[in-house]
This record gives C-alpha cells, sequence and structure tokens, in this order.
C-alpha cells in the first residue's frame, strides 16, 4: 500500500480530474463536518447526503423531502436549515436521513466521490477507521485533510497522522511523513492542537468550547461514514 496526503483545498480542487480508480480516500474535516457525521451515525442517522453548495442541498431535498437539511457557511447554520453543523446538534437523530453541506468538509467529500472507496474520518473514529483498512488493505490510500476557506487546517492533518500511525508502515509521501510527525509531537494532548487552531479559536471565542472538545475526543465512536452513492452510510469495522 502507498500513501499520500492532500492538505489543502486547491489541491483538493483537482482530484474531481484524478483517476481514483484504484484509491480509498479518507476525508478529514475535524472540525466540524466529519466529526458531525461521525457522532451522528454514532448515535443511530441512517444516511447523511454530502453536497457541495446550498443549491445542491435544496435539489437533494427535493429527492429525499423526509431528510433533514443541515450545514453552515461561515461556521453558523444556514437560513431555513433544520440543523447546522454542531456534532451536538447531531446526538438524538436516530433512524433520520441528513443532507449537509458545509464550508469545506462536504467539499472535499464530494472531491473524492468517483473513488471507489470515501470513507469520513475523524480523531473521534480513528481506531474503527485503522481496523477496516487492515482488512481492507487497498493499493493506495489517500487522505484528504478539508482545510479552511483555502489553507490548510492542523486539525484536519493531526488526525490523518493520527490514522497513519494507527497503521503499520507503508511507504507515504511528504505529506503524510509531515502529518505524522504532527501527530506523534502532540498525541498526548490533542485538545491542545483543536484549541489552539485556526478553527479551535474562533469556536472557543463563539462560546462553543464544548464542541472543540468534543471533537478532540480519541475513538470514542465505533462507526464511520462510507460513501455509498450519493450517501454517506454507517459502517463499523467488524
Amino acid at each position: 500500500m502507498k500513501i499520500s496526503v492532500v492538505l489543502t483545498p486547491p489541491e483538493i480542487a483537482r482530484l474531481p480530474e484524478a483517476d481514483l480508480s484504484h484509491v480509498t480516500a479518507v476525508v478529514f474535516d475535524v472540525l466540524r463536518a466529519t466529526s458531525t457525521m461521525t457522532t451522528a451515525f454514532e448515535q443511530g442517522v441512517t444516511a447523511i447526503y454530502p453536497a457541495k453548495d446550498i443549491e445542491e442541498a435544496l435539489y437533494f431535498h427535493k429527492k429525499y423531502p423526509h431528510a433533514l437539511l443541515g450545514g453552515e457557511r461561515h461556521g453558523e447554520k444556514i437560513d431555513g436549515f433544520d440543523l447546522g453543523n454542531s456534532p451536538l446538534e447531531y446526538r438524538n437523530l436516530p433512524g433520520r436521513e441528513i443532507i449537509s453541506t458545509t464550508t469545506n468538509g462536504t467539499i472535499a467529500l464530494r472531491a473524492v466521490a468517483h473513488s471507489p472507496v470515501v470513507i469520513a474520518g475523524a480523531l473521534l473514529n480513528i481506531r474503527a477507521i485503522a481496523d477496516y483498512l487492515a482488512v481492507n488493505l487497498p493499493s493506495h490510500l489517500l487522505l484528504v485533510c478539508a482545510g479552511t476557506g483555502n489553507e490548510f487546517a492542523i486539525e484536519d492533518g493531526l488526525a490523518a497522522g493520527a490514522l497513519l500511525d494507527a497503521l503499520p508502515p507503508f511507504p507515504m509521501d511528504d505529506a503524510g511523513k509531515m502529518v505524522l510527525s504532527l501527530w506523534k509531537s502532540n498525541a498526548e494532548n490533542p485538545w491542545s492542537v483543536l484549541a489552539n487552531s485556526q478553527n479551535g479559536s474562533r469556536l472557543i471565542e463563539r462560546n462553543r468550547q464544548n464542541e472543540v472538545e468534543w471533537c478532540s475526543q480519541m475513538n470514542i465512536c465505533t462507526t464511520f461514514g462510507l460513501l455509498d452513492g450519493e450517501a454517506l452510510r454507517p459502517c463499523l469495522a467488524s
């Protein structure tokens, strides 16, 4: 298995045209999209439809009118939507389906939707994803850090490094070596990285420290989202 890591949104923008036919992609948007999705699946949500923008989310809602609309722009719930993008909002929606659009995370998920395997990853479910990959070993593993705006987000790199540390050593690119080193330097205190990140600091300033604390937890979820057509659906490693 070879490992590649995409660090920034400008790199992600090139992925829809890339040949990903032999790639397993894991997308990280730790603060907060993929952490929210992971929390939702752990608590019984049955499907999440990632939409690249609000227009597409509304299109999906016409196809799936029973689904809740969720997402954010500039960190805040979109007007007229049922839910925002806080994982704490998604802890009591068993059996529901959700349409989600976020500034970076859902765009990254859609950018790799033509991969045969697409996983939504977070610190919350690193062990579950590592266990799945150990059984379903891909020839090429692509880790996608969704970022913030057009920039790298350190919390996404931290989670990518955590996953690499949970796997046996495989050949990886320099970006992979960088995020692995980032994780190894901060493995004892991921909360500090998230709290001092651009996203984390902004959330804390908005009195959302509890969301940052939630997203910084390691391996409290045994479920991850696995893309199946238009929807992510819950998957257990076992």
